[in-house]
């Protein structure tokens, strides 16, 4: 199961969350229970349907949505990590607004 699992008008969006100070690592198994979660308990459009994974570094949260196709080609690194520094590439009004 995912840590978070959410839902914002026909979005559903299943977080797995780190806590760290200044980097987070994400296994790729974690990252794939993510895509089997949505795949199997979702009978909706991809489109539709997030995995993010999220890390709270200190004061800051961050937060990044793995492609679809990365997974579909079974392209997920090992590991996936995001560190302090780095930029997340999702929020939430952005996506939303986009389908």
């Amino acid at each position: 199961m995912p840590d978070v699992i959410a839902r914002k008008g026909k979005h559903i969006f299943a977080f797995e969350v780190k806590n760290s100070s200044y980097y987070a690592y994400f296994p790729n198994q974690q990252i794939d229970k993510l895509f089997r979660f949505l795949s199997e308990f979702f009978p909706i459009k991809q489109d539709f349907k997030h995995a993010i994974i999220a890390a709270h570094l200190g004061k800051k949260w961050l937060f990044k949505e793995v492609n679809w196709k990365t997974w579909e080609k079974n392209k997920i690194p090992d590991k996936m990590r995001i560190v302090k520094r780095d930029r997340g590439n999702f929020k939430i009004e952005k996506n939303l607004d986009e389908k």
